[in-house]
Order: structure tokens, then sequence, then C-alpha cells
């Protein structure tokens, strides 16, 4: 009998089976949620943090650069630990440290405390971002699995819209970002507050749903393991998975980090992983998520009209992502991202193109005609589609399936690694090019555009198709 990746043919599947694989994917996908949300808050509190704090360029780069460092150190070691102590585990601690670092950033009354609670919330995206993926690939069959890993992205985006939102309507009910709203504090703060509440479900959803079965038999809890996959697919296919996972475990030792190499060097499809994670970087989406307010405003928008524009984007995204959800067991994986790299590699060449003709100002701002700005703002928002109807969800559903079962901890938390510090680099440094004459918008996004048109080259030789294939098959 052909079987899908929890050896389950996919007619096999019942109502009830479905519905609690969305349950407890969904569950995991908060932190996806909580992923978005603390990257995507920062973006409306910088005028208040450079208020509160009288932070220089570089010192406002650093306050929203350090949570990419924790991201770093998180996904590093989530991996690993998640192979000694579960992937569900070690979700419950980024729970918890969501939970701090949204009261703590809010709170904070220096620079030095602010980054501190930031870097703790970068512990916790990083390991959320290993986490779900690992999770959602390890409980979903192979017919389902590009669909369940989209959700995180899905996820992740809502995420970011919502902060964005939130962003947006408190400032216009306080006046602006630095302004006190509630209870005598700034507006700022309370963006980061408004956290506290997605993070507390997260923590309490996560006590209701089972471990990984794949990590339950590799840990010799077999009939732990059964009892998930029989929820999932039914009793006898139950018996099939766990032969399936035990077999293919039987076939090699325990994981551990060595494993990622082979005579002496890094297996090739690390460095895809980690050539996937890095590129997703650098074209730079996450300048218009952290810096969207300092973008549109450099461009010679409002606050208040820059903030609406992240809604926008954000909105957009989501439908991106929606669409990549229907398409990525249809199509393919490296479809996806090839149709990604051009579209991004076009969309953001229009813009370096439209801030080229700007005049600078004293503050590095450019002065746009309205013709301009407005093509600006289209190929912008062309360009978050692009992106998020690719390479933004498609390179987690890789990461999540294309690593053997031997590595796959080790290889996400490497991958991850990769992806956080790319972050960090493109995110600290793109204050400092556009308040430096000789680079500015132009430089900053001739630079994205050029990275986006090597990531066709990349994809095109060495990435592989996973669609379809069985976890227990995956090589490299």
């Amino acid at each position: 009998m052909n079987t899908t990746t929890t050896g389950t043919p996919p007619g096999d599947l019942k109502a009830g089976n479905i519905s609690f694989l969305l349950l407890i994917s969904c569950v995991a996908t908060i932190g996806g949620f909580l992923f978005g949300f603390d990257s995507g808050v920062i973006n409306g509190t910088i005028d208040g943090l450079r208020a509160a704090f009288n932070s220089s360029d570089a010192g406002s780069g650093f306050q929203v650069a350090s949570m990419l460092l924790g991201c770093a150190v998180g996904a590093a070691l989530a991996g690993t630990l998640s192979d000694k102590f579960g992937r569900r585990s070690m979700m419950i601690v980024a729970a918890v440290f969501f939970t701090v670092s949204a009261w703590g950033s809010g709170v904070s009354s220096d620079s030095l405390q602010f980054i501190i609670y930031r870097l703790l919330g970068g512990l916790a995206v990083g390991a959320a971002s290993v986490m779900a993926p690992a999770y959602i690939a390890e409980v979903a069959p192979a017919n389902l699995r590009g669909k369940m890993a989209t959700i995180q992205q899905v996820a992740i985006i809502f995420g970011l819209f919502i902060a964005f939102l939130s962003n947006y309507l408190i400032a216009q009910s306080a006046g602006s970002s630095t302004q006190e709203w509630l209870m005598g504090f700034e507006a700022w703060r309370w963006m980061y507050w408004m956290e506290l509440i997605p993070a507390i479900v997260f923590l309490l959803a996560l006590l209701a749903i089972p471990e990984s079965p794949r990590f339950l038999v590799a840990q010799e809890k077999t009939q732990a393991a059964h009892n998930v996959f029989e929820k999932i697919s039914g009793t006898a296919q139950a018996t099939i998975q766990v032969a399936e996972v035990e077999a293919s475990l039987a076939s090699d030792h325990k994981p551990k980090l060595s494993d990622l190499f082979n005579n002496g060097r890094l297996r090739p499809i690390v460095w895809v992983g980690i050539g996937l994670a890095v590129f997703q970087q650098f074209v730079g989406i996450n300048i218009i998520f952290y810096y969207g307010a300092v973008l549109w405003q450099a461009a010679g928008f409002t606050e208040s009209d820059a903030l609406l524009i992240n809604v926008l984007s954000g909105g957009l995204s989501i439908g991106a992502v929606m669409a990549a959800l229907l398409l990525v067991d249809r199509i393919g994986r490296k479809p996806l991202l090839l149709i990604g790299s051009i579209g991004m590699a076009v969309s953001l060449a229009v813009v370096a193109f439209t801030f080229s003709t700007g005049e600078l100002t004293d503050a590095g701002g450019i002065n746009l005609t309205s013709s301009m700005g407005l093509i600006a703002l289209i190929a912008a928002n062309v360009y978050v589609v692009f992106f998020n109807a690719s390479w933004g969800p498609v390179m987690w559903v890789m990461l999540g399936e294309m690593f053997p079962n031997q590595i796959r901890g080790s290889g996400l938390a490497v991958a991850g690694f990769f992806q956080w510090v790319a972050n960090f680099v493109i995110s600290m440094s793109f204050p400092i090019m556009i308040g430096t004459a000789s680079i500015g918008l132009v430089g900053a996004y001739g630079f994205y555009t050029l990275s986006a048109f090597i990531s066709v080259a990349f994809v095109w030789y060495f990435v592989k198709e996973t669609k379809g294939k069985k976890l227990e098959d995956m090589v490299g």
C-alpha cells in the first residue's frame, strides 16, 4: 500500500482526524503568530524609543536588531534541546519567554533594560521559528504537510498584521506613539503589552496538545506515540506509522550535532538550508516589517500615513500567504521559490529606481514626486506579495521537511541560526545605510535587488523538490 509521511493514504483521513490535526497544528502556529507580532510591534515604536532613550541611528538599529541576536541563539539551541526534551516542551519555554519579554519591553526605563527584554523575546522567536515547523512536519501526512506547514507563515503574517493594526489604532487614539495613552503610560509601551494576550493563550494551549510522536518514538515511548498517531489517522495506520519511524531510527544512532558533517565537511543539504535561510533575509523583507514607518517617512509620508501603509502591507501579505497555502502542495516548493525570486527582483528594482529619482533631505530621507511616491508604494507592496506567496512560507516548509530524520532538529537549528544572523545584519545595517549619504535608500534597495536576482540561480541549481516525499525518505 502506498503510504504518506505518517503512513496514511490521503483518502483514509477522516474529518475527525483532520480536525485534531488542524487543532494541534494551529496551537503550534500561535508561536508563529507571536513570532510575527514580536517582529512587527517595534515598527511603530521606534519614535517612542528614540524619545524615551535618546537613541542615535545606530542605537535605534541595535534596539531593533538586538532581538535578532536572541533569535539566532534561540534557533541554534532549540534543535538540540528539542531532540533531548521534546518539541512541545521547547515551545512551552518559548511561551514563557514571550510573556516576560512583552511585559518587560513595555516597562523598560532605559535602553539596556529594553535590549535585555528584547533578547529574551528573541530567544522565544528563534525557538518558535524552528520548533513549530518541525512539530507540524512530524505530525502531518505528506499530502497535507505543505498546507499545514504554510499555516505557520499565515500565522506569522497575521501576527505582523495585528501588530501593525494595533500600533496604528493605539497611535491614532493617543495622537502619536510618543504621547501618553492609558493610565499615564506612553502609547509605545502599550504596543508591547498587547502581546501579553496571545503569549498567555499560547502557553495555556500548549498544555493541551501532545508531544511530537516521532520524538516520543525516539524516546522509546512507543505507546504514547501510537496514541498520538491513532488520533490523527486511526488504529491500523498508527501501528504502521510507529513501525516506520522505529525502522528509520533503528537504522542509525540517536541524533547528534556531528551528524551534520560527512568526512569532516558540512553535508550539502545543510548548505542548501543555510542558503535558503540567508537569501530569505538578504532580499530585505524585514526592512518593511521592522522599519516600515521609518522607510515611508523617509520617503516623504507622515507617521500616520506610514503606519497605515504598514496595515495595508500586512493585509496584502495575508492574502499572498493564503495563495501559497493553495499552491504549495499543487505546483510544488521549487516553482514557487523561482516565481517569487523573479517577482521580487523586478519589483525591488523598481523601488530602487524610484528612490534614485528623489532629492535627498538633510535628515537622510528622500523627497519623491507624488507620482514616484505612488510607484514606490505600489512596487513595494507587489514585492511584499511575491515574498509572502513564495519565500516567506516555502522556506519554512522546506526547512521543516528537507532534512533526513537523523539531522532534522540540528539541521533546522543551524539554518535557523543563519537566518537570524542574516536578519540581524540586514536590520542593523538599514538605519546606518539610510543615514549615509553615499548609500541611502537607493544603495540599500540596490543590494536587496541583487540578492533577489542571485536567489533565482541558487534555487535553480541547488534546491531539490520535496513535494509529496515521506520524511523517512529524505536524504542529503
